[in-house]
């Protein structure tokens, strides 16, 4: 079992930035960022795997940037260029076995958290 607790989500302006943590325990796991905006599919944004693979969807490559402290026991998601269509609810979330390629496919995910609501507004 992971447990993960997601913080940092708020409102901005076009063209701000935030900074999204992710709580994990325990640690050493691939990792994900996914999000989903009301009415509209859920769709991934960034993976990282334990040593360090990343892979970006194409709406946020060059603008969104995922990392993990050196124990990895925090995951995050740095958000620079924010544009409207980045508004939805954000969810950091773990395999149950880890990846060796980082994996955008929310179906290979098993443990999620509860979400942190990112707004960014014209």
């Amino acid at each position: 079992q992971v447990h993960l607790v997601e913080s940092g989500g708020g409102s901005v302006q076009t063209g701000g930035s935030l900074r999204l943590s992710c709580e994990v325990s325990p640690s050493g796991s691939s990792l994900g960022w996914f999000r989903q905006a009301p009415g509209e599919e859920g769709e991934g944004g960034a993976a990282i795997t334990i040593i360090g693979s990343t892979k970006y969807a194409n709406s946020v490559k060059g603008r969104f940037t995922i990392s993990t402290d050196n124990a990895k026991r925090t995951l995050f998601l740095q958000m620079d260029m924010l544009k409207p269509e980045d508004t939805a609810m954000y969810y950091c979330a773990a395999p149950r076995f880890n990846f060796g390629l980082p994996s955008l496919d929310p179906q290979q995910y098993h443990y999620w958290g509860q979400g942190t609501q990112v707004t960014v507004s014209s």
